[in-house]
């Protein structure tokens, strides 16, 4: 009898977590499947789902519209080069609120959280000030800096849970045998936590990836990234769903992919700690 309910309890489980990736996943598939109809068929009421027309126009359109290898370019600059800058800064100071910590550093570390609950429009205005007067509006160099620094909190508070996982005598034996605060940290620390720092410079890596309201507000032509490709299909002439499904399929493919091949490792990194 009891083997019997953990059997239907496991079943129900299964099928739960079957339907809510569904569920998370169907307007993925819709938007696949939006993009490979014509604009007619894509506002069709009721809609179409599987049985129409199947064509590729809308992505030789878009092609032949944009330079998707420059959006695309510009991307990868802006979310690899926020992650890498990132992680420089994190890991030492993650280490000092981990190994060394004061009175304030949960204050801190609250702060610091406390800043991705302010509207981002709230500080568009200042911000658009500065990069004008430094001259980087519209340069990747400005959108790496504001990639940065917007997702340097969860950076830092993820960095710091992985490190409290480790032991801290491990790194006073470091100590004793005359490592520097720099081989501590370069050579002891970070090997041990490549789990966590993986999965942090995954997440990282993907949340730049998908910024919308900065990359909109920040660029114009030069240093725009896919989505700002994306944005580029909605005209005051109202909206092409299907060309527009298309462009999306093409700035979301990269970073599915991506995020297929390292599930294993982002899994894993979230998971660091949580078995002893």
């Amino acid at each position: 009898m009891g083997r019997s309910v953990t059997t239907q309890r496991k079943a129900f489980n299964t099928l739960f977590a079957w339907g809510i990736g569904l569920l998370i996943f169907f307007p993925i598939l819709w938007t696949i499947l939006t993009s490979f109809k014509t604009e007619a068929t894509a506002i069709a009421d009721p809609p179409v789902i599987f049985f129409f027309d199947w064509t590729v126009e809308n992505y030789v359109v878009v092609q032949e519209r944009s330079n998707y290898l420059r959006f695309l370019w510009n991307s990868v600059i802006i979310a690899g080069g926020s992650t890498v800058l990132g992680i420089i800064i994190a890991v030492p100071a993650a280490w000092s609120m981990a190994f060394v910590p004061s009175r304030r550093t949960k204050d801190i570390l609250l702060w610091m959280l406390s800043t991705k609950m302010l509207p981002a429009v709230g500080v568009l205005y200042p911000i658009y000030l500065i990069f004008i007067k430094l001259g980087i509006l519209d340069t990747r160099i400005g959108l790496v800096v504001v990639m940065m620094f917007i997702n340097l909190p969860i950076i830092v508070w993820m960095l710091y849970t992985y490190f409290r996982e480790i032991p801290g005598e491990i790194l006073e034996a470091a100590r004793m045998d005359g490592a520097s605060l720099r081989a501590e940290i370069i050579h002891v620390l970070t090997p041990m936590a490549i789990p966590g720092i993986a999965s942090t410079v995954l997440l990282n890596f993907i949340l730049a990836w998908n910024e919308a309201f900065w990359t909109l507000n920040l660029t114009a032509a030069k240093a725009a990234p896919l989505t700002a490709f994306i944005a580029s299909y909605s005209s005051p002439e109202g909206l092409f769903y299907a060309k527009l499904s298309a462009a999306s399929v093409m700035a979301i493919a990269p970073i599915l992919v991506m995020g297929w091949f390292s599930q294993k490792q982002l899994v894993r990194g979230l998971t660091f700690g949580a078995v002893k």
